[in-house]
């Protein structure tokens, strides 16, 4: 009787385990059902920005398989196509310290506001933290997870899909870059044409265009004092010093 008794306590266990095991999987596959759709506006722009850095790459000398190391521990479109620059230059690593620190220091706003999406989310949210892009934030900022979606899982695979999308994009980038034969040049505009678009359709669309004057004025100086070479951190310092000193006129 007491291992009869065992053996149903062990069957009924087992069963429960089994019930759960199904339970996470489902919780997992309507979570990705959920979340994909929502990344697919950063499909096609992480697709051909990707490609435009793994071709970069190639032409440079870095093959595929660096293109796609890059991408998985930098994660970082502006940075990766400035770090091109910075590969190919004598090693200086504070100034590589901080022109990464300044042209990503925005990601610092943006992880304090994503606190309370965040929180509770235990070792994940670590991942979450990493791969917090410009489009990832827009996405994760915006939307509210569904009431039968467990939002661990939700924002995991929002984060996920974009991070695969521009490693594929810069895979494939750096494949074509072996084997099509072509010119490259003006492909490393690709991203200042993208925040080009960006900043001429908030302009368009009104609201406050303060910052927007600040940002042309201050990379206007830094050149003007610094020169071209040399302008990106300057117009960074300045944009950032004189933000601070009007945070309150500005808010």
């Amino acid at each position: 009787m007491l291992f009869a008794g065992l053996r149903v306590m062990r069957l009924m266990a087992e069963e429960r385990i089994e019930e759960t095991t199904k339970d996470k999987k489902t919780e997992i596959r309507t979570a990705f059902a959920k979340a994909f759709p929502n990344t697919v506006p950063v499909l096609a722009g992480y697709l051909a920005l990707g490609i435009g850095f793994g071709v970069l790459m190639e032409t440079s000398g870095y093959g595929a398989g660096w293109s796609v190391l890059a991408s998985v521990m930098i994660f970082g479109g502006s940075i990766q196509y400035v770090a091109i620059t910075l590969f190919s230059q004598p090693f200086a690593p504070l100034n590589a310290f901080f022109l990464s620190l300044l042209v990503n220091i925005r990601h610092i706003f943006y992880g304090i506001s994503m606190f309370k999406k965040y929180n509770g989310l235990g070792k994940i949210r670590y991942f979450l933290i990493f791969a917090l892009t410009d489009e990832t934030y827009s996405i994760t900022s915006a939307i509210t997870p569904p009431d039968d979606v467990n939002k661990k899982y939700f924002y995991f695979f929002i984060s996920f899909l974009d991070y695969t999308y521009w490693i594929i994009g810069s895979f494939i980038g750096g494949l074509l870059g072996a084997v099509l034969e072509f010119n490259s040049q003006g492909i490393d505009f690709v991203l200042t044409a993208l925040f080009t678009v960006l900043f001429v359709d908030q302009v368009r669309t009104g609201g406050n265009r303060i910052p927007g004057a600040i940002g042309i004025i201050c990379a206007t100086l830094a050149t003007v004092i610094l020169g071209p070479d040399n302008m990106v951190i300057g117009a960074m310092v300045l944009i950032m010093v004189t933000l601070l000193a009007g945070r309150r006129k500005l808010c």
